[in-house]
């Protein structure tokens, strides 16, 4: 959707205005206002040289599938975390250990769509262990260790289609969510193979609820809820007296299936789901859930092996809320609503309707008393609907165009994003009140404020993530940088102060205070603690070895050498394993590793103390150069090699060489 001219020009003109009523102190009078504004806001973010940011900012990368790490309030991208797609890079995906971390049911993926961040949580409060990440397009959840900034586990979900109300989770990190986006005939053979003009009949969603063992994280399915075919879009867990439920927006409850943009947007509301998972719990214990076969892949990663693991966990547990009376409710609220959101008492549930004139604000305690009462407006699929103003705690009026996600800052005031009307809007909860409204340049979709989703929101800072850039950056071609912007919410007015891009393509992004994380933060794998089957841990024990067809080289990278450097005997046909274990043990010291005709792989790039495998096929007869990729030291470039291939069937044995001195071999 492009903005349009009237907009754009409104949006000119409120910065005009602002810029004209805005006169900096100390300034002299043939100085522009407009500068003095500039410098302020440039004060603000600047971070000095050797000086490190405030914030870590984690945005997901949409459709590169990736999560990136900026610096706030500078916004300096400090990296690119490969989670669901091959980085050519850092060798995710293509060396031998990370191949298993894209293993699904479908077989090896190497891409996906991730839209949300989600980061751990202890007592309602940020606690600087984990980041997750959903993939939308092969459902699955990821899980960041932020002493490593890797993607430690990756699980696949199954009876799942349209991964998008995801990653969400509960204030402990007792369980993340995975709702359906897309619905879809269940069950296996004939079950599945069924008219689509069937939707009603055949077709159904699920809420996967994902249990997080507190110790190491550990991902598993502890069990779905069977849903009406309708569209998930996002969802927030309850806080405070509200912890235990869970609340999902969704749409088309017309349950059509095609020209969604027209079908879908029917009726006058949708739905909010208000799930009690506590509830779910009990029903579990009570042996009312129903086990269903549902293979699903289940990858780990190991930094004592530097390995990953792919195995097929084979069933899940489903409940059906139309068997389990007080396990889900809905709640109606105008119109195709994309965000629900929960503000930090736990009270308030926000609903954000794309097309709705309207914010509702629902009231917790008014929809327990409406359960309680039982005084229903009906079914929806034997679920039971909930008035609409029983629950309703009041309604913003006219705030904006387009409504989508809702965050809020710890003094009562929340901050709803703007589609349609390219703004964001600041409102009071309790009196629904309209405090303040700010363009951003431009159609924003997310949003985000440090601890914003949490009991304790740190407030200060807030960052739009927008969907269309148009002239905020240098063009770049067709595509132009995605567009983000950080704004100071620390007084009454929002204010702009900083552009700033990033990668491809961001959705929902959450901020931390860099003490949380900074002070964990691996700067070497202990050689000793290596674990790798193939691990060289001293030059001395640097090899070749033939096994049949496989070449196994067990070589080591140290500054300035790659032992061995020299290898011979490599026939055509074979396959050859070079195994590379970075010898250093000082920080911030990787070597990458690459050969020449590795037509099916990228580069390594080993981190201190680490061991990572590259297979290589040869393809032609000949000598063929290896060398370190990542820069080192002075003599970098001499930290290279050659390996000799052989037809097949030759006789040359193999031989190498490391040292200053040649085995008989190879003289």
């Amino acid at each position: 959707m492009k903005p349009s001219k009237m907009l754009l020009s409104l949006a000119g003109a409120g910065a005009t205005v602002a810029t004209l009523l805005y006169v900096p102190q100390g300034c002299t009078p043939h100085k522009s206002v407009a500068a003095g504004a500039d410098a302020q806001a440039a004060e603000k973010v600047y971070v000095a040289p050797g000086k490190h940011d405030e914030l870590y900012n984690f945005v997901s990368g949409g459709f590169s599938g990736q999560m990136s790490v900026y610096g706030i309030p500078s916004g300096r991208l400090l990296k690119v975390i490969p989670v669901f797609s091959v980085n050519p890079e850092s060798g995710w995906g293509y060396s031998e250990e990370t191949k298993p971390m894209l293993t699904t049911t479908h077989g090896f993926v190497p891409w996906d769509d991730s839209h949300h961040v989600q980061l751990s949580q202890t007592e309602g409060a940020q606690d600087g262990r984990w980041a997750f990440i959903n993939g939308n397009n092969t459902p699955r959840v990821a899980r960041i260790d932020l002493k490593t900034f890797r993607t430690a586990e990756i699980l696949e979900i199954p009876n799942s289609a349209g991964n998008h109300s995801s990653p969400y989770l509960t204030e402990n990190t007792e369980y993340l969510v995975a709702g359906t986006r897309f619905s879809v005939p269940m069950g296996e053979g004939q079950e599945v193979d069924v008219p689509i003009s069937s939707y009603k009949k055949n077709f159904k969603g699920t809420l996967s609820f994902i249990k997080v063992r507190p110790e190491d994280g550990r991902m598993n399915v502890a069990f779905q809820i069977l849903t009406p075919g309708v569209n998930f879009d996002l969802s927030r867990a309850g806080k405070r007296d509200s912890h235990g439920w869970f609340f999902f927006s969704c749409y088309n409850t017309e349950q059509a299936f095609n020209l969604l943009e027209v079908n879908a947007s029917q009726k006058d509301k949708d739905f909010i789901l208000a799930v009690n998972w506590k509830k779910a719990e009990e029903y579990l214990k009570a042996g009312k859930g129903k086990r269903l076969k549902s293979p699903h892949a289940h990858n780990v990663w190991d930094e004592k092996t530097h390995s990953g693991t792919s195995t097929i966990e084979e069933d899940v547990v489903q409940l059906d809320p139309r068997e389990l009376p007080g396990l889900c409710y809905f709640i109606p609220c105008p119109k195709s609503p994309h965000g629900t959101d929960v503000d930090p008492s736990g009270e308030y549930i926000i609903g954000s309707g794309k097309l709705a004139a309207v914010i509702p604000v629902f009231s917790f305690r008014k929809m327990l008393a409406a359960i309680e009462k039982k005084d229903y407006e009906g079914e929806y699929d034997k679920i039971p609907v909930l008035k609409y103003e029983d629950v309703l705690h009041g309604e913003v009026q006219k705030p904006g165009l387009g409504p989508l996600h809702t965050e809020f800052d710890a003094d009562g005031n929340a901050y709803t994003s703007f589609f349609v009307s390219s703004e964001i809007v600041k409102w009071n909860i309790k009196s629904l009140k309209v405090l303040d409204r700010v363009p951003t340049y431009y159609s924003i979709g997310h949003l985000s404020i440090p601890g914003g989703d949490t009991r304790k929101p740190y407030g200060k800072y807030m960052i739009a993530y927008n969907k269309i850039t148009k002239d905020r950056y240098l063009p770049t071609g067709p595509e132009l940088a995605q567009s983000a912007q950080l704004y100071d919410i620390s007084g009454p007015k929002m204010k702009l102060l900083l552009d700033f891009p990033t990668i491809g393509e961001p959705h929902y992004a959450q901020s931390i205070p860099a003490t949380l994380v900074e002070p964990n933060s691996v700067k070497a794998f202990k050689l000793e603690e290596n674990k790798h089957p193939y691990a060289t841990k001293g030059e001395k024990e640097a090899r070749v070895e033939r096994k049949g067809n496989q070449v196994h080289v067990y070589m080591t990278a140290i500054r300035s050498h790659l032992n061995p450097d020299i290898i011979e005997g490599v026939r055509l046909g074979d396959e050859v394993y070079f195994h590379v274990t970075n010898l250093e043990q000082d920080w911030d010291v990787p070597h990458g590793f690459a050969i020449k005709g590795a037509a099916e792989n990228a580069e390594l790039l080993i981190m201190p103390g680490e061991t990572q495998t590259l297979k290589w096929k040869p393809k032609k007869v000949g000598v063929s150069p290896f060398y370190c990729t990542d820069f080192c030291s002075a003599l970098h470039q001499e930290m290279q090699g050659y390996i000799r291939v052989s037809p097949a069937g030759s006789t040359v044995p193999v031989a190498f060489s490391g040292g200053q001195t040649q085995p008989a071999a190879l003289q």
